[in-house]
């Protein structure tokens, strides 16, 4: 099985392929994956791998580590482009999700004012007020959509909640008003004896459907780059990735590519 882990509260910075030079967030156990999906795709492994033994981090020892962190980094001179949630899991399953966004914001406007603070999210948690407040709040709330095909996303994203319903997350994406970015996994392959594809023109043209919907300020669609914890999945070439992008930008919409 295939594992990437972070294995501190705060770490990096890390330059991404779509953000630029980012100082990263873990909300998770250090040890282990904690997650409302099990995405097929994920470089921190399946939840079956558990969630190690060490516990979440505490909202003050969250803002402690942030807190050491930038005043090193302005010691050093150096500066991030962003602070990113994302790590080991969902970050905003934390139950101090909110009020950890609240400290984040009030130490970037004290250390690093230009940094933009992003949540990378599976968007399962959309439904809790404070939730969505506080994604509300941030510069870039990445939301995942990786499919509008019900089959799919249950082969591949893999909802951990029984009560998962997709309708009501689009629906709940489109509450918004356009203040989000909306992600979204490129891949192919095949997965327990089925095939997985969510570049056919069907799946294109039912997702970009969508997306025109909920009118989010971007698109970032991308592909993967780490080795995943099943085999038989495979990276979609950035060729192929550019004329799906163009197919948004086709339809009024900003988009960037990561191939």
């Amino acid at each position: 099985m295939a594992v990437f882990l972070f294995d501190e509260i705060v770490f990096g910075p890390v330059k991404s392929r779509r953000l630029g030079v980012s100082l990263g967030i873990n909300l998770l156990p250090v040890d282990g994956k904690l997650c409302s999906f099990d995405c097929i795709y994920c470089e921190c492994g399946f939840n079956a791998q558990g969630r190690g033994k060490s516990k979440i981090p505490s909202r003050d020892e969250v803002k402690k580590a942030l807190e050491d962190k930038l005043k090193k980094m302005k010691s050093e001179d150096q500066t991030p482009d962003v602070i990113t949630f994302a790590g080991n899991g969902e970050p905003t399953i934390h139950p101090q999700f909110a009020g950890i966004i609240d400290d984040t914001l009030e130490l970037r406007n004290q250390y690093f004012p230009a940094a933009k603070v992003s949540v990378l999210s599976n968007a399962s948690m959309i439904d809790k007020p404070d939730v969505f407040d506080a994604l509300n709040k941030v510069d870039n709330n990445i939301l995942k959509l990786d499919s509008v095909d019900y089959d799919f996303i249950c082969r591949v994203d893999r909802p951990q909640s029984g009560s998962f319903n997709l309708e009501k997350l689009i629906e709940r994406l489109k509450r918004f008003n356009g203040k989000l970015i909306i992600q979204t996994m490129f891949i192919r392959g095949e997965y327990a004896g089925r095939v997985v594809d969510n570049t056919t023109p069907e799946q294109i043209d039912a997702w970009l459907k969508v997306v025109r919907e909920i009118n989010p300020e971007s698109v970032m669609i991308y592909t993967i780059e780490r080795d995943t914890p099943t085999k038989g999945l495979h990276k979609v070439g950035v060729k192929e990735l550019n004329r799906i992008a163009d197919n948004v930008r086709n339809a009024g919409l900003k988009v960037s590519v990561s191939g």
